[in-house]
């Protein structure tokens, strides 16, 4: 029986050696805290302003030079445009996917009339947004302001046309000198009806 016990004894597993958790030294700084995710931002609204079907530059421009008369209907010149205006400026507009004006540019800048340039490039930014160009995403287009010295204009886009001649006031044509009277054709009489003093007058 003895030798039973110290042969079981013998065949037992000892049990594994103890493993020891190593334990990190503690730190003086404080423990990392995890930073809230930033706030994404709001989708931008929907457009709802003026959309250009406009397939081409030329066809946007008449969309432009319309919607910059619809702006300004009190300031655009009606009728004929006199022969002599006060200034030209070719302005060239780039025009973003929602009819931002994302900026201009002068072509040919009335230079001559500081104070009118600085009028069209107000204009020009107080218009803004213009017609969206659907169909072109983006465009770039050109036209000319003819500006009279009444503060009015028209884009050549839209221009009526030009007098060649200044029309006469009523006051000039009051100071117009008359035109000589047609001469009365003289009655002819026959010498018998002639009176005496008409005879000495001969």
């Amino acid at each position: 029986m003895a030798l039973v016990t110290a042969a079981l004894a013998g065949c037992a597993t000892p049990p594994p050696p103890a493993v020891e958790t190593a334990v990190p030294p503690a730190s003086s700084d404080p423990p990392a805290v995890a930073e809230p995710a930033a706030p994404q931002p709001d989708p931008p609204p929907p457009f709802t302003g003026k959309r250009s079907l406009a397939a081409n530059e030329r066809d946007y421009r008449r969309d432009g030079a319309q919607h910059l008369y619809e702006q300004y209907s009190d300031r655009v010149f009606r009728g004929k445009l006199p022969p002599l205006i006060q200034a030209v400026g070719v302005m060239r507009l780039d025009i973003g996917p929602q009819g931002e004006l994302r900026r201009f540019e002068w072509m040919r800048a009335p230079d001559h009339v500081p104070h009118v340039k600085a009028e069209i490039e107000r204009l020009v930014r107080a218009a803004a947004p213009f017609p969206a160009p659907q169909r072109l995403g983006s465009v770039v287009y050109t036209d000319t302001w003819l500006w009279d010295k009444s503060g009015t204009f028209q884009l050549d886009t839209l221009t009526e046309g030009q007098l060649d001649r200044m029309p006469a006031s009523p006051a000039r044509a009051s100071l117009a000198p008359a035109r000589p009277a047609a001469p009365t054709p003289k009655s002819r009489r026959s010498p018998t009806a002639a009176t005496p003093s008409a005879k000495l007058a001969r």
